[in-house]
């Protein structure tokens, strides 16, 4: 069983950055995929970005270039450094993984992105 809780969120003026982190309560070195999903309002949940096991990474093209993420084993937290944000990465970002063949969500947490 993996817990996970997303915390960084926040408001922040377009142009700035904000770092989100995911820390687990169970390992995350057994993970096959690590992800950032976001959710605006009246919106489709969407991938903005993954780690595999073995660090690839993959990004939307909405946020390629602007968004890093990255994991840390030893502290089981998954990270997404966001740069250069924009007034539609405003959403709620949430945490998953996927362990095995089961699938862990976070509660989210909120950026919201000001002019």
């Amino acid at each position: 069983q993996v817990q996970l809780v997303e915390s960084g969120g926040g408001l922040v003026q377009a142009g700035g950055s904000l770092r989100l982190a995911c820390a687990a309560s169970g390992s995350i070195s057994r993970a096959h995929f690590l992800s950032w999903y976001r959710q605006g309002r009246e919106k489709e949940r969407e991938l903005a970005a993954t780690i595999t096991s073995i660090g690839s990474t993959n990004y939307a093209d909405s946020v390629k270039g602007r968004f890093t993420i990255s994991r840390d084993n030893a502290k089981n937290t998954v990270y997404l450094q966001m740069n250069g944000l924009k007034l539609e990465d405003t959403a709620v970002y949430y945490c998953y993984a996927l362990v095995g063949v089961t699938n862990y969500w976070g509660q989210g947490t909120q950026v919201t992105v000001s002019s």
